[in-house]
């Protein structure tokens, strides 16, 4: 079924006119025909050589040492940390969608999960290379971890850096667990769909034996409802945890408890336009308008728009508290982003993250693909240059005007952040290619008319 190029219409969860065998046919096709295209090929061309770039700049950088990289004294923290918080926000919504929707029982949810899932732990495993990489020796990483050994030398318990270690290894773990439960129904249909004896053997390895008994789907709703529960207060923990890198130090601008919710608002703002970015390409690529349909859009636009008054009002919050405080240092730091060094960045972000997204109240933009895709893409941007200035500003003018400094990133900090992108791209293709990228048996519950048929094989 089609629809007017940019246009959405009213819909319900999924159109009608679907069975559970067309269900499992549209989105089954995509993975087992073998045959993708040519903007599959074309985007994973593009995010492969991209991929490439992060590889040499890593490499480089190796060789070299972090002197390649933008950082100095005072700023000692660029374009590294900057990504890690940007990227860990990103993977929020993945999570946000299929846990705390599904305890919810928001079934909206359903048709864009499964990617979002998919998004969140390549968003992870993103942001985990620039920790790694920050070290400048990365393979004493397992320093940051409290393991036995005789030389004493033990984590500092007392630095959120290594509280980070905890937290994101935990989000990774838990996503990862609840994304592989979700698959396991949909790994025994592609097995039972296999013409070939390589993928019967892959995608039956992966879907555990399972048969769709009532021993099964008893097992996988409980193991499922409890990922759900264990992932939620995630959501609001990890990010908040990011936060305290930079809430729990002196440096003005950061020292401020708004920072935990600021942080975990940003976080779903800039992960539900990420989702937005990649929903839309994907829904015109396969032609999924009626599995991904104006409801879902609409949806994930509305979100967008309530976190990022959110955000919004954090940015107020943070600007009032340093004039109401009646603290030099606070004030004189809010005037460097008002009116310094920084102030283009300062007012860009303004306007690509509380004005632009403002035409979202509008139901004719969130009617339009192209307009909400374009709003997602300058959220993107904006949430970017919110780390930015976060990191940056504080750091380059502190306490003592003597040791004051500016930054700028070099070609190789941006070939870097580049480079994950690339990554991320080449990631997302992958799993596109392999599983199915919406939940077959979770979209047969919403087909008009029943209750939908649950079963691992081809019904």
């Amino acid at each position: 079924m089609t629809e007017p190029q940019g246009v959405l219409k009213p819909d319900p969860v999924i159109e009608p006119g679907h069975d559970y065998g067309s269900i499992t046919e549209k989105i089954a096709s995509i993975v087992d025909t073998g045959r993708q295209p040519k903007f599959w090929w074309v985007g994973f061309g593009i995010g492969f050589a991209l991929m490439q770039l992060f590889l040499v700049s890593a490499v480089w950088l190796l060789w070299e040492g972090v002197g390649v990289w933008g950082i100095n004294n005072p700023v000692g923290w660029g374009f590294a940390i900057i990504n890690l918080v940007w990227w860990i926000g990103i993977g929020h919504a993945g999570t946000l969608i299929s846990a705390i929707l599904l305890l919810l029982r928001q079934d909206w949810r359903t048709s864009i999960n499964r990617f979002a899932e998919a998004m969140t732990l390549f968003a992870v495993a993103c942001a985990g290379m620039f920790p790694l990489l920050h070290m400048g020796r990365p393979w004493f990483f397992y320093w940051l971890i409290p393991y036995p050994n005789t030389f004493g030398m033990w984590p500092q318990f007392r630095s959120p850096l290594v509280w980070d270690v905890f937290a994101i290894s935990t989000y990774a773990t838990a996503s990862a667990l609840f994304w592989f439960i979700g698959l396991i129904p949909d790994l025994a249909t592609l097995r039972d769909r296999a013409t070939n004896r390589t993928g019967k053997f892959v995608y039956g390895l992966l879907s555990m034996g399972w048969r769709g008994s009532a021993v099964h789907w008893y097992r996988y709703e409980v193991a499922y409802l409890l990922l759900a529960g264990l992932a939620t207060p995630l959501v609001v923990s990890v990010h908040t945890v990011v936060s305290f890198d930079f809430a729990i130090g002196i440096i003005p601008g950061w020292h401020a408890t708004i920072f935990p919710p600021y942080f975990v608002a940003g976080a779903i703002y800039a992960g539900f336009a990420m989702v937005l970015t990649l929903a839309i390409p994907i829904r015109w690529m396969y032609g999924l308008h009626d599995f991904i349909t104006a409801r879902h859009l609409r949806n994930m636009a509305k979100v967008m728009l309530a976190t990022g008054l959110i955000v919004a009002y954090g940015y107020s919050m943070e600007a009032f508290m340093a004039w109401y405080s009646g603290a030099t240092y606070e004030t004189a730091m809010i005037e460097h982003r008002l009116f310094g060094s920084f102030a283009h960045i300062f007012w860009a972000l303004i306007a690509v993250n509380v004005v632009i997204p403002q035409v979202l109240w509008f139901p004719q933009v969130r009617r339009s693909t192209a307009a909400l895709f374009c709003v997602a893409m300058v959220v993107n941007v904006g949430m970017w240059l919110e780390r930015y200035l976060i990191v940056v500003t504080s750091l380059s003018k502190d306490f003592l005007p003597s040791s004051w400094g500016e930054y700028a990133a070099t070609r190789w900090d941006w070939a870097t952040y580049i480079g994950t992108i690339g990554l991320f791209l080449t990631l997302m293709f992958l799993f596109l290619r392999v599983l199915p990228l919406i939940s077959i048996f979770e979209m047969r519950t919403l087909v008009p008319g029943g209750a939908g048929k649950k079963g691992g094989d081809d019904e």
